[in-house]
């Protein structure tokens, strides 16, 4: 039988559908895998309340272990978890790397208080490294993301918030 380690690396083949280059483990949404005799629990928590992702999650999950559990006898169960809330500061240096290498600024460690203000934050360009940017709109491509455009490379980006 499997243990929550190897249903955890089996859950690092899951990417998000939302950023394509960061795995569901990476990310920080699995939570934790709990491995009994009969069953398979998998904790996922959204990267902010009403994440429209998380249904597809929930569901490439199911469809990536399902198969796996059932041939070891075992229902695999996806629950939903929203306390602690996700933050951030769950992205590992190594995603960040990844998020900037795709051309999606990462997050900051912490939240730049200024934005409480309506002041925008000061993000570098994940192309060509410029501090000289300005935030275009509060949202990208997606909720969890603002649009940007650099002053010195002309190029448009996406910046991911810190939550």
């Amino acid at each position: 039988m499997r243990s929550a380690d190897d249903w955890l690396a089996l859950l690092q083949e899951v990417p998000d559908p939302e950023i394509p280059v960061l795995n569901i483990v990476e990310m920080g949404i699995v939570r934790n895998v709990d491995c009994q005799e009969n069953g398979v629990l998998v904790n996922i928590t959204p990267t902010y309340m009403g994440c429209p992702a998380m249904d597809a999650i929930a569901d490439d999950i199911r469809d990536k272990l399902t198969p796996l559990a059932q041939e070891e006898g075992r229902k695999l169960q996806v629950d939903l978890v929203y306390a602690p809330a996700w933050t951030t500061d769950w992205l590992s240096d190594g995603a960040k790397a990844k998020l900037e290498a795709y051309g999606i600024a990462p997050p900051g460690r912490t939240a730049d208080k200024r934005a409480l203000n309506g002041e925008a934050p000061s993000v570098r360009c994940p192309l060509c490294k410029s501090d000289r940017t300005e935030m275009v709109s509060l949202f990208g491509s997606t909720a969890c993301k603002a649009h940007y455009r650099c002053h010195d490379c002309s190029e448009p980006f996406d910046h991911f918030k810190c939550i």
